[in-house]
């Protein structure tokens, strides 16, 4: 008889940890959920940049990466940023410090073309 309550107690109290760990998991995984990323990348390939609109909080940090083989650029149609030409694997970033909608175009492929909606 004793076996089994000691057996018992020992399952309670090892489910009871177990349970109490998942919920608290369960928390970080809300709050990590919640926080929205400060960094993010648009790609530019096969003359086109991916993804073509991009929505994000004020504060992000947009991240243009050229993974064509040929030359582009990112240029605000506003003229807020502007990127120098960008070869193979170079990179442009810039922080989104305001709410708006910033459209922007390679400069020497004027119809590729994106937008970067901040909210």
């Amino acid at each position: 008889m004793r076996r089994i309550v000691s057996t018992a107690v020992l399952f309670a109290t090892t489910f009871g940890v177990a349970f109490a760990g998942l919920r608290a998991g369960e928390r970080n995984i809300s709050a990590a959920a919640q926080q929205k990323p400060d960094a993010t990348e648009v790609k530019i390939d096969n003359f086109s940049f991916g993804p073509a609109e991009l929505k994000v909080s004020v504060g992000t940090t947009v991240t243009w990466t050229n993974r064509d083989d040929i030359p582009h650029t990112a240029v605000s149609t506003d003229k807020t940023f502007k990127s120098k030409v960008l070869d193979t694997d170079e990179k442009f970033s810039f922080t989104f410090s305001k709410p708006g909608t910033y459209e922007y175009f390679c400069s020497i492929h004027p119809k590729m073309t994106g937008k970067v909606v901040v909210q």
